[in-house]
């Protein structure tokens, strides 16, 4: 069945991966230096340990990201490649059965039974056809229509990287203080959570402001907990 040209993509498998893996890249990445520099700064130890978390973070995270998201998409489409197996099977073994349970399925959103089960025998002697249209129905999913594991492993890892080297800049750029990484991370998550919003229903603002003050409380508590860590230590 065609896609609607109106209509964006939902089933592509980049978008969440995206949007996912540049959240997780700042959120995590922020939070990781926040909690380094409070301990840090109990012990007066430098800016070295926060650069070396921040691009140690970047780059595990990056590859854990792009990991999961492949062997997730993956075991995702192993899986319903099966349940397509199995509804070619019964349109094999049972095609008057299967176009009665479709013709069901079209009478119950309104469609007259004489004209439903009429449109279902026809549609039984296009095997293929019936095979998605009877995938679409029942596991809300086509053959053709699975995410691919690689576009949203890169997906991944690319907005990982992009959202995860900005709390890194400015100590690359000569920052002393984590003040500088907070100011921009603020300004990424806002903008990250109000770009989103152009392919959501909530306004930009709302958006932008639920992403950063996530980003925050989660950079907030885990700095808490290194500067607690690192007065212990000290």
């Amino acid at each position: 069945m065609a896609r609607e040209g109106h209509h964006s993509d939902v089933t592509g498998g980049w978008l969440r991966p995206a949007v996912f893996g540049a959240m997780d890249g700042l959120v995590s990445n922020l939070a990781l230096m926040a909690g380094v520099a409070g301990g840090a700064a109990a012990l007066d130890s430098g800016t070295t340990p926060i650069v070396l978390a921040g691009l140690a973070g970047l780059v595990a995270g990056a590859f854990s990201m792009a990991a999961g998201e492949y062997v997730s998409v993956t075991s995702q489409a192993e899986l319903a490649e099966r349940e397509f197996a199995k509804e070619r099977i019964e349109l094999d073994r049972n095609p008057e059965g299967e176009a009665r349970e479709l013709a069901e399925v079209w009478v119950g959103r309104g469609v007259d039974r004489e004209l439903a089960e009429e449109l279902a025998l026809q549609l039984g002697r296009n095997p293929s056809a019936a095979l998605e249209v009877h995938a679409r129905e029942e596991l809300g999913l086509a053959p053709g229509e699975l995410p691919n594991a690689w576009t949203a492993a890169g997906s991944s890892f690319l907005s990982f990287v992009a959202g995860a080297i900005i709390p890194v800049v400015p100590y690359l750029l000569g920052a002393t203080t984590l003040l500088w990484s907070l100011a921009l991370s603020v300004l990424g998550l806002f903008g990250a959570g109000a770009l989103v919003a152009r392919v959501t229903a909530r306004p930009w603002w709302y958006s932008g402001l639920r992403q950063l003050i996530v980003g925050l409380i989660a950079a907030g508590v885990t700095w808490g907990v290194g500067t607690l860590v690192g007065a212990g230590l000290g």
